[in-house]
């Protein structure tokens, strides 16, 4: 999932991005960028403001540490363990104050948050649709998820409905549907995984790091003279950047006496720095034509294998709203939603912000779900589902959200 990020006071209600709250675009001084640093936060049996405090300090020293190396970090976050999910419904409207209060905190220190998986067991929760509205009218920078598939309990068919209906009442929270970015559902997401908005955080305190490097793929195939040179170039240019991102964060994690919780290699891309050019740059045609899945697979190929420890997806990310080339693409009609899964099954996140129309019935929402949920336990893989239901949008209309950090594109069929 997942991944976006400037971290001023941008707020998510108005920077809908991977998780929002993308940064500056322009080049960073190393080959890479950091997307996120991620504290995950241990919690026991409620919301720990303190501990939050104590993360966001810790954040900021982290930050610092990577900038005096000659990174860009776009942007800090923190994920909870999921402690609103062992609440009953009353006791979870209850805790809509300190959920509030703990957003207000972050945002000011320019983070976000994720309170993770808010539903975990495959079970109908009448309430949660509506909480979650609140929950996102209520705060700026929270990000959640559901919890639809899992190596224990296979694909959670009934909660894939709650999550469907989530989806439905979080596109109406806030003018434009921009709630959508802040939702997802959720298939075999580990803990510790870095990106929004499905992080999430089980056990002791813990650092984590997610990239932004689409552009240091593209510029390993661009002279690539086949398949296999490109994944060579590719495997060593992303081994030094990734040993080197991985030193800087595990002594900052043992200097905080943190858990060091890995690096998620996923190339996040954001507008220009683009992972559709950089798969174009070693398939030689655009993005959904023949080709396309190969260069996919070639790429999460390669991230798994370079050895750093790793977290999160650890796959291709491939989200429509946030890359240039993929919005284009689309608009040229080159591929769909259905392609989408289909690279899923060799890439890393699944769909993330896929605009569909508002009017989608609940019914496909939570086919669309189950069909990830799916895929994700036949393939036992992380993948989510971050849909942007698009008010009053129809299949095929353009499609263009208010927001510099977003691109143009075009309405798919659900």
């Amino acid at each position: 999932m997942s991944n976006p990020s400037g971290e001023d006071a941008m707020k998510m209600n108005a920077v809908p991005v991977e998780d929002s709250s993308l940064a500056s675009s322009a080049p960073a001084s190393r080959g890479v960028r950091v997307r996120t640093i991620t504290a995950g936060v241990a919690m026991e049996h409620k919301l720990d403001r303190d501990a939050v405090v104590r993360a966001l300090e810790m954040l900021a020293r982290a930050k610092t540490r990577f900038e005096a190396e000659g990174y860009e970090v776009q942007t800090t976050r923190i994920t909870m363990p999921p402690v609103i999910a062992v609440l009953d419904a009353r006791a979870r409207r209850a805790a809509l104050a300190d959920i509030a209060a703990i957003d207000a905190l972050v945002a000011s220190k320019g983070a976000v948050c994720s309170l993770g998986p808010v539903l975990i067991a495959d079970r109908a929760d009448d309430d949660l649709a509506s909480w979650s509205a609140e929950m996102v009218k209520a705060t700026t920078s929270t990000s959640f998820s559901v919890m639809v598939a899992s190596a224990a309990g296979g694909v959670h068919a009934r909660a894939a409905r709650s999550a469907a209906e989530v989806m439905h009442a979080v596109a109406g929270a806030v003018p434009d549907g921009k709630g959508s970015f802040r939702f997802a559902a959720a298939a075999n997401i580990p803990a510790g995984t870095p990106f929004f908005p499905v992080g999430w955080h089980e056990g002791t305190s813990s650092l984590a790091i997610g990239m932004e490097s689409a552009d240091l793929v593209r510029a390993a195939f661009a002279d690539a003279t086949d398949v296999e040179d490109g994944r060579r170039r590719l495997t060593e240019r992303m081994t030094t950047e990734l040993r080197a991102v991985e030193k800087i964060a595990s002594a900052s994690a043992a200097g905080e006496k943190v858990r060091y919780g890995g690096i998620d290699p996923s190339p996040a891309p954001m507008g220009d720095v683009s992972i559709g050019a950089a798969l174009e740059a070693l398939s030689h045609v655009p993005f959904g034509d023949a080709g396309t899945l190969r260069a996919c697979a070639v790429v999460t190929e390669v991230l798994k294998s370079i050895p750093v420890l790793q977290c999160g997806y650890a796959g291709l990310m491939l989200p429509v709203l946030e890359d240039k080339v993929l919005a284009k693409r689309a608009i040229e009609g080159r591929y769909g939603l259905r392609d989408l899964l289909l690279f899923s099954s060799v890439c890393g996140t699944g769909l993330d912000v896929v605009p569909v129309p508002g009017d989608t019935s609940m019914e496909t929402l939570a086919n669309i779900i189950l069909d990830v949920a799916a895929q994700s336990v036949k393939l036992r893989k992380p993948l989510s589902v971050r849909l942007y239901l698009a008010p009053g949008a129809k299949v095929g209309d353009p499609m263009h959200v208010n927001d510099p950090l977003l691109t143009d594109a075009i309405v798919f069929r659900a």
